[in-house]
Protein backbone atom coordinates (compact mmCIF):
# COMPACT_ATOMS: atom_id res chain seq x y z
CA UNK A 1 0.00 0.00 0.00
CA UNK A 2 1.51 3.52 -1.11
CA UNK A 3 2.33 5.60 2.15
CA UNK A 4 1.03 9.33 1.32
CA UNK A 5 3.04 10.66 3.92
CA UNK A 6 6.12 10.27 1.90
CA UNK A 7 7.63 13.18 -0.03
CA UNK A 8 8.72 13.56 -3.64
CA UNK A 9 12.15 13.64 -2.22
CA UNK A 10 11.72 10.50 -0.22
CA UNK A 11 10.34 8.56 -3.15
CA UNK A 12 13.51 10.20 -5.17
CA UNK A 13 15.75 8.80 -2.69
CA UNK A 14 14.23 5.21 -2.94
CA UNK A 15 15.41 5.45 -6.54
CA UNK A 16 18.33 6.43 -6.25
CA UNK A 17 18.66 3.65 -3.62
CA UNK A 18 17.02 0.90 -6.34
CA UNK A 19 19.75 1.85 -8.69
CA UNK A 20 22.68 1.46 -6.53
CA UNK A 21 21.27 -1.98 -5.49
CA UNK A 22 20.97 -2.72 -9.45
CA UNK A 23 24.57 -1.29 -10.10
CA UNK A 24 25.57 -4.14 -7.15
CA UNK A 25 24.07 -6.87 -7.74
CA UNK A 26 25.62 -6.39 -11.71
CA UNK A 27 29.12 -5.12 -10.45
CA UNK A 28 31.40 -7.68 -12.64
CA UNK A 29 28.60 -9.56 -14.35
CA UNK A 30 28.99 -9.84 -17.93
CA UNK A 31 25.36 -10.64 -19.87
CA UNK A 32 25.95 -14.63 -19.97
CA UNK A 33 26.18 -14.42 -16.41
CA UNK A 34 23.24 -12.37 -15.33
CA UNK A 35 21.33 -14.15 -18.06
CA UNK A 36 22.02 -17.25 -16.11
CA UNK A 37 22.18 -15.92 -12.69
CA UNK A 38 18.17 -16.10 -11.63
CA UNK A 39 18.87 -14.65 -8.15
CA UNK A 40 20.63 -11.40 -10.21
CA UNK A 41 18.46 -11.00 -12.94
CA UNK A 42 15.19 -11.18 -9.94
CA UNK A 43 17.09 -9.17 -7.86
CA UNK A 44 17.09 -6.55 -10.88
CA UNK A 45 13.69 -7.08 -11.87
CA UNK A 46 12.65 -6.33 -8.07
CA UNK A 47 14.28 -2.80 -8.08
CA UNK A 48 13.21 -1.61 -11.42
CA UNK A 49 9.54 -2.53 -10.16
CA UNK A 50 10.59 -0.36 -6.93
CA UNK A 51 11.68 2.11 -9.69
CA UNK A 52 8.38 2.39 -11.57
CA UNK A 53 6.48 2.62 -8.54
CA UNK A 54 8.12 5.55 -6.58
CA UNK A 55 7.71 7.61 -9.97
CA UNK A 56 4.64 7.13 -9.84
CA UNK A 57 4.10 8.84 -6.96
CA UNK A 58 6.69 12.24 -7.71
CA UNK A 59 4.96 15.27 -7.99
CA UNK A 60 4.86 15.60 -11.72
CA UNK A 61 5.54 19.10 -11.48
CA UNK A 62 8.91 18.56 -10.22
CA UNK A 63 9.41 15.65 -12.98
CA UNK A 64 8.31 18.41 -15.46
CA UNK A 65 11.43 20.65 -14.54
CA UNK A 66 13.58 17.87 -15.73
CA UNK A 67 13.69 16.26 -19.55
CA UNK A 68 13.11 12.84 -19.47
CA UNK A 69 10.72 10.13 -20.49
CA UNK A 70 8.97 9.65 -17.42
CA UNK A 71 6.87 7.05 -18.39
CA UNK A 72 9.27 4.61 -19.71
CA UNK A 73 9.72 3.93 -15.41
CA UNK A 74 6.50 3.67 -15.08
CA UNK A 75 5.81 1.37 -18.34
CA UNK A 76 8.74 -1.09 -17.43
CA UNK A 77 7.12 -1.59 -13.99
CA UNK A 78 4.39 -2.81 -15.73
CA UNK A 79 6.12 -4.57 -18.34
CA UNK A 80 7.89 -6.61 -15.28
CA UNK A 81 4.55 -6.86 -13.23
CA UNK A 82 2.41 -8.45 -16.08
CA UNK A 83 4.61 -9.59 -18.62
CA UNK A 84 6.57 -11.68 -16.38
CA UNK A 85 6.54 -14.34 -18.02
CA UNK A 86 8.24 -13.24 -21.23
CA UNK A 87 10.73 -10.69 -19.92
CA UNK A 88 13.40 -9.95 -22.51
CA UNK A 89 16.67 -10.53 -20.08
CA UNK A 90 19.08 -9.52 -22.89
CA UNK A 91 16.93 -6.10 -23.11
CA UNK A 92 16.65 -5.82 -19.36
CA UNK A 93 20.61 -6.27 -19.14
CA UNK A 94 21.02 -3.80 -22.27
CA UNK A 95 18.85 -1.19 -20.07
CA UNK A 96 21.21 -1.34 -17.30
CA UNK A 97 24.44 -0.86 -18.82
CA UNK A 98 23.40 1.33 -20.90
CA UNK A 99 20.14 3.63 -19.82
CA UNK A 100 20.56 2.99 -16.16
CA UNK A 101 23.62 5.51 -15.59
CA UNK A 102 22.26 8.52 -17.28
CA UNK A 103 18.69 8.23 -15.46
CA UNK A 104 20.76 7.91 -12.35
CA UNK A 105 22.36 10.74 -12.86
CA UNK A 106 19.39 12.91 -13.58
CA UNK A 107 17.57 11.48 -10.19
CA UNK A 108 20.37 12.51 -8.26
CA UNK A 109 20.09 15.98 -9.97
CA UNK A 110 17.00 16.40 -9.02
CA UNK A 111 17.37 15.26 -5.73
CA UNK A 112 20.66 17.90 -5.14
CA UNK A 113 18.26 20.65 -6.90
CA UNK A 114 15.06 19.69 -5.19
CA UNK A 115 16.06 19.12 -1.95
CA UNK A 116 17.41 22.86 -0.98
CA UNK A 117 13.78 24.21 -2.01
Amino acid sequence: MDDPGLTSIERLKHIEEAISKIEKFCQDIDEQKFLEDEQVSSSVLYQFIVIGEAVRFVNPEILKKYPYAWHLPRSFRNYVAHEYFGINLKQVYKTVKDTLPEFKGIIQNIIESEANK
